[in-house]
């Protein structure tokens, strides 16, 4: 009898032991996961924070410029900067490709900042009067600064969030030129046609059915490539190059679109700008020959 209980108490045993091990172990796993579940979410509230900064910034320096270039260049890099923020509070602070793909984007957001600072600082020294002025903008970036950081996200209305959340999103901006035989050109000269392509992301939030997306097009000289209509924008009425409806159903969506060159057109920097219900959406800067 003997020689069966001393081999069964010796299973119990290491069976006892095993489950024993077990158990510590996944308990310090779900330790660490919850710290650093906790290290995520406080490392995407510090970017949000740095993010509401910037944009509170762009607002303020249009505010003390009278050159109507700068504040248009402000007010493109005012709402590419919104558009980052309103995509760092949908992400999921767990999502690491996208976190980390938005920490790039605040580092050249922070960049552009510090070089528009820079430029304003040496337009200011050319003008004495803007000395003061100057000094009380910084002192109110400061202070606003202070104020930002101990704002509470959690706080903010649940229908703001929802309507930035429901906004559309256009990715992945290409244009390219295209010759009379349809084959890409490096040269604007030899342009018949543009072609633009995006992908508007996946938004389950966004409401399924027909949107219309507007593409406008400026040239090297500021003039807008126009199709003869224009769109509604901030209380104004914007001509648009290329208009196309689109059924969106919350998933992802490639889409194409052309403008068939009637006119010489220069070489230079163009820009793409992006809009559907009211919103700017997308914009990419391309050089061409």
């Amino acid at each position: 009898m003997k020689k069966f209980i001393i081999p069964l108490v010796v299973v119990v045993a290491i069976l006892i032991g095993g489950l024993v091990y077990l158990y510590i172990n996944l308990d310090k796993q779900k330790k660490d996961n919850k710290e650093m579940q906790q290290l995520a979410d406080l490392d995407k509230k510090e970017m949000v924070n740095e993010y509401q900064q910037f944009a509170y910034q762009y607002s303020e320096m249009k505010t003390q410029i009278n050159n109507d270039s700068i504040v248009a260049q402000l007010t493109n890099e005012q709402l590419k900067t919104q558009h980052l923020l309103a995509e760092l509070r949908r992400v999921k602070s767990t999502d690491a490709a996208e976190i980390t793909r938005l920490k790039r984007e605040l580092a050249t957001v922070r960049a552009v900042m510090r070089g528009f600072i820079l430029e304003i600082d040496s337009l200011n020294r050319l003008n004495k009067n803007l000395t003061n002025e100057n000094i009380r903008v910084k002192g109110q970036y400061e202070e606003a600064a202070k104020r930002i950081e101990g704002l509470n996200t959690e706080k903010q209305s649940l229908t703001e969030k929802m309507e930035i959340a429901a906004q559309l999103d256009a990715t992945g901006v290409q244009m390219v030129v295209k010759n009379k035989r349809g084959k890409v050109a490096k040269k604007m000269k030899d342009a018949k046609s543009l072609q633009v392509t995006f992908s508007i992301v996946k938004n389950i939030t966004a409401s399924a059915g027909m949107r219309t997306i507007y593409v406008r097009i400026t040239t090297p000289t500021g003039s807008v490539l126009s199709a003869g209509g224009t769109f509604p924008y901030e209380n104004r009425q914007l001509d648009y190059s290329i208009k196309k409806t689109i059924e969106y159903n919350g998933d992802e969506q490639s889409v194409a679109t052309y403008w068939n060159v009637t006119e010489f057109l220069s070489g230079g920097t163009y820009r793409v700008n992006i809009f559907a219900d009211g919103n700017m959406i997308g914009s990419q800067n391309f050089v061409f020959e």
